[in-house]
């Protein structure tokens, strides 16, 4: 299995035309559009997972620089998701003026 990253998508790109555009050149096994979480709308780039390493490589070779929508496509491999830490908040530091 091999995850792809798709970037520079138009907002109107859709899950089920990118499963369509990938399975021309094998099994796709998910897709998904990334959203932002408050609006819904995408946020122009999608994985999709592929269930064979050679296959999503053809993908990639095939679709990385496509015009779709009026849009050159970014295919890359995806690489592992960062731990990007936890929900910060809070002051550091001095400064608050209160009384100790």
């Amino acid at each position: 299995m091999k995850k792809l990253y798709v970037g520079n998508l138009s907002y109107e790109t859709t899950e089920d035309g990118l499963r369509t555009m990938f399975e021309e050149h094998g099994e796709v096994l998910s897709v998904a559009v990334i959203t932002d979480r408050e609006t819904g709308r995408s946020k122009g780039f999608a994985f999709i997972e592929m269930a064979d390493d050679s296959a999503a490589q053809a993908a990639q070779e095939a679709i990385d620089g496509k015009e779709v929508e009026g849009r050159n496509l970014k295919v890359n491999e995806a690489r592992p998701r960062e731990n990007r830490g936890g929900g910060g908040g809070g002051r550091r530091g001095g400064g608050g003026g209160g009384r100790w």
